[in-house]
């Protein structure tokens, strides 16, 4: 191969270049913008704390049930054919591409006091989910869950079944087929999902501030948080930013060749 086909087309080195410049610039332009100084301050103040610990037991409870009800999902739209699967799958992943804030409002018009569902909550529970922990960790579910079921979709259709096939012609029943060949198989995409699935939860906004409100040390994540003090503090909105953008890297760099490129 000469020299000229391995050098790449001028245009995209441009395209590449100018795509770098688009995510690195403003990350540039936070981390010099970020008062270094107080820092330390800034992210040990009362506020900053209680929505740094909210949004750990939020997305942490949103990525556990994305796992619970996710897989069998997952399982379900990659495995058993049905009626109306292609709607099925299209409702599951249909919050990937809805704007979060029409998520929020179609939450409200289910689960709010007086929706569809949240009335008969209410009336007979007691439980309202509107402007509470619960309805944090409800709308978290709700953008991300999907993230999960489509990584783990993906994994199980990548699955060779003959593996399948053999257990269970040794007599292996199907949930032990699937506990002790299929699952440990699809690890890496379970772990790929689950992790995606909690740094969206970590990261929502729209959806939560709709459904749940912005009620500090209730329902005021890091986001909701940063969105706030940047109005009133902006040392402090770009030190939560800050912290939102070193989760997001760690994510990204620490597991990418571990659990994504193998999922």
């Amino acid at each position: 191969m000469t020299a000229d086909r391995r050098r790449p087309p001028g245009l995209v080195v441009v395209a590449t270049a100018v795509t770098v410049a688009l995510f690195a610039v403003p990350l540039v332009g936070l981390v010099q913008r970020a008062s270094w100084s107080t820092l330390g301050h800034d992210l040990t103040t009362h506020g900053a704390l209680d929505a740094l610990r909210l949004s750990v037991v939020c997305s942490l409870s949103a990525a556990a049930l994305s796992v619970v009800f996710g897989l069998p999902t997952a399982w379900a739209l990659a495995r058993i054919p049905f009626p109306g699967k292609a709607f099925v799958r299209a409702l599951v992943l249909l919050p990937l591409v809805l704007p979060p804030v029409v998520g929020g409002v179609a939450l409200l018009t289910a689960f709010s006091r007086s929706g569809l569902v949240g009335r008969h909550l209410y009336d007979w529970l007691g439980v309202q989910l509107t402007f509470s922990t619960g309805g944090v960790i409800l709308a978290e579910t709700f953008v991300a869950l999907p993230f999960f079921v489509i990584t783990v979709e993906a994994g199980l259709r990548s699955l060779d079944q003959r593996f399948e096939e053999v257990a269970a012609s040794l007599g292996a029943s199907r949930w032990t087929t699937f506990r002790r060949v299929t699952l440990p198989i699809v690890a890496p995409s379970v772990t790929a999902g689950a992790v995606l699935a909690w740094a969206r939860a970590l990261g929502e906004f729209g959806a939560t501030v709709t459904f749940a409100g912005n009620i500090s040390g209730r329902t005021q994540t890091l986001p909701l948080a940063v969105y706030l003090a940047l109005e009133d503090d902006p040392a402090l909105g770009t030190a939560l930013s800050l912290v939102l953008l070193t989760v997001s890297l760690v994510v990204i760099v620490a597991l990418r060749d571990r659990w994504l490129r193998r999922a």
